[in-house]
């Protein structure tokens, strides 16, 4: 799987809206790299996914391109996590990129924090120090992401659901989606992000 930067693909789930282009767009070089942007001025782009209402680091369109920017600098960071963590790296970024659109300094309403956005308490449970520091968050992201899949039998839409709403939620209601309306509109997110970065990859190769 190349470095492609299926990335960034990611900021077009989080970013709010822009003020021309309402998404994120995305071509593969010859090289196997992946270039995006929210303004595609190149022919070659194509869009890959339209941005929500809100942007939870509530970034600029400016700030936003920026981070967008600086994506493929958390690639190796980002494989090796998900290696530790045996999942799939791709579910690792399709999460960035609707959780922070790659802001490591990104903080939602709710308090969590970072690449993939944290909550304190999570954070604490998985010994991070630093919840801002890129690796630590994301390496607890991604054990987390895995200790979801295992305790809810490796069925995605639930670890997700779990990731978003809480563990206890998707208990209570009866190891279902809990019907709040971020949830609902998370779970398909992360999930178009990632069936979109698998294609992708497999494209490439």
């Amino acid at each position: 799987m190349r470095t492609w930067q299926k990335v960034m693909l990611l900021t077009a789930l989080v970013a709010g809206p822009v003020s021309v282009h309402a998404g994120v767009y995305a071509f593969v070089d010859d090289q196997g790299v992946a270039h995006f942007s929210n303004v595609p001025a190149d022919g070659r782009y194509r869009l890959l996914i339209e941005t929500p209402e809100d942007s939870p680091s509530g970034d600029t369109t400016d700030r936003r391109s920026d981070w967008l920017a600086r994506a493929p600098q958390y690639d190796g960071l980002i494989n090796g996590a998900a290696k530790d963590a045996t999942i799939q790296a791709d579910l690792v970024r399709a999460v960035i990129v609707v959780e922070s659109g790659f802001n490591p300094r990104a903080v939602s309403r709710k308090g969590a924090v970072g690449l993939m956005q944290l909550q304190p308490a999570t954070a604490r449970r998985y010994g991070v120090k630093d919840i801002y520091n890129p690796e630590q968050n994301v390496r607890a992201g991604a054990r987390y992401l895995s200790d979801l899949l295992i305790r809810f039998d490796s069925n995605l839409e639930l670890a997700l659901a779990a990731y978003n709403a809480g563990e206890e939620a998707v208990e209570r209601y009866g190891r279902h989606v809990p019907p709040f309306r971020e949830t609902l509109a998370y779970v398909p997110s992360v999930m178009k992000v990632y069936q979109r970065l698998k294609r992708q990859a497999h494209a490439a190769t």
